[in-house]
């Protein structure tokens, strides 16, 4: 039986109604900055793929200026597995030797960054890849990590090779993409003062890029619906105590601890809000941003 389709003008009004409701958001938005982390995760299908793009093509039409951090785990692990190199991880983190860094630098600064730029372009917006390594953007030191294998045993220094963490970002070349229009598509690679590469966990890029950048919003997309409670539940509206809380009590922990602390570390330093969303959600970045109900975790700085 074929479904009855509902009449014209109840579709009328419900498209009104929508865009009736994303009205006070785009005023309260524009031009204003929003930095969004586009994890590997948000990327298994082109369904996913091309309504991200066309999300951001949207956002800035509407005159936000998105700023996209893109990651990219799955794919350098399918790379690396197709070339017969084993991944290792330390509490979370792949073991970077000099090999593994340039398939990161081709993964990431090639194949992701470029596939984002040409997918946004396609649905007509302006983007700029560049990674770290452009234009000083992104200077890096290598990452001390620690690896404590028991509750009784000393924490121990690992060497991680070349995986680093952001020691500045300059925002210069960010700005000047913006100005002139264009949607900034950044690979989270960065240089040290020795001259060498090194691969940085995109949220803390992100979160880092929002908080020199001045941005209104850092929107982490995961595969998660979000923070849930011990129930599963979806918690929202979170502030900083709430979620000092929720990391005390174990109801946060694992994967979820690491986006927690990069939005935290934003909160405090300016941003006034961060949101944790599940990007395998077609349209999830407009749902979040420009609907009453939203479809992540808000966290704000108070």
């Amino acid at each position: 039986m074929e479904k009855q389709r509902p009449p014209k003008t109840d579709t009328a009004d419900y498209i009104a109604q929508v865009l009736i409701e994303a009205l006070p958001y785009i005023q309260r938005f524009t031009n204003k900055t929003v930095v969004i982390k586009f994890g590997g995760n948000a990327m298994v299908t082109d369904a996913l793929q091309h309504s991200f793009a066309q999300d951001i093509v949207l956002l800035k039409l509407v005159g936000l200026n998105p700023v996209v951090v893109h990651g990219g785990g799955p794919q350098i692990g399918d790379l690396l597995k197709r070339l017969g190199k084993t991944s290792n991880f330390i509490n979370g983190m792949r073991v970077t030797d000099s090999e593994t860094m340039d398939v990161v630098e081709m993964v990431l600064g090639g194949l992701v960054n470029k596939q984002i730029v040409s997918l946004i372009n396609q649905h007509g917006g302006k983007a700029a890849g560049l990674t770290g390594k452009d234009g000083n953007l992104i200077k890096a030191k290598k990452l001390t990590a620690f690896n404590q294998t028991s509750h009784d045993t000393p924490s121990e220094l690992i060497d991680l090779g070349h995986v680093g963490e952001v020691e500045t970002i300059n925002p210069l070349i960010i700005q000047t993409l913006v100005d002139k229009g264009f949607i900034p598509i950044i690979a989270p690679i960065g240089v040290g003062e020795d001259g060498h590469s090194y691969n940085i966990n995109a949220d803390l890029v992100a979160g880092k890029m929002a908080q020199v950048l001045n941005a209104e919003k850092l929107i982490l997309l995961t595969n998660t619906s979000g923070i849930l409670d011990q129930s599963g539940e979806l918690l929202t509206g979170l502030s900083l105590s709430d979620i000092n809380n929720l990391v005390t009590d174990g109801t946060i922990t694992g994967g979820m601890l690491p986006k927690v602390n990069c939005a935290i570390d934003a909160l405090k330093n300016g941003l006034s809000s961060a949101h944790i969303i599940n990007g395998t959600n077609e349209h999830a970045v407009l749902l979040e941003l420009f609907t009453d109900q939203g479809i992540g975790t808000l966290l704000s700085s108070h």
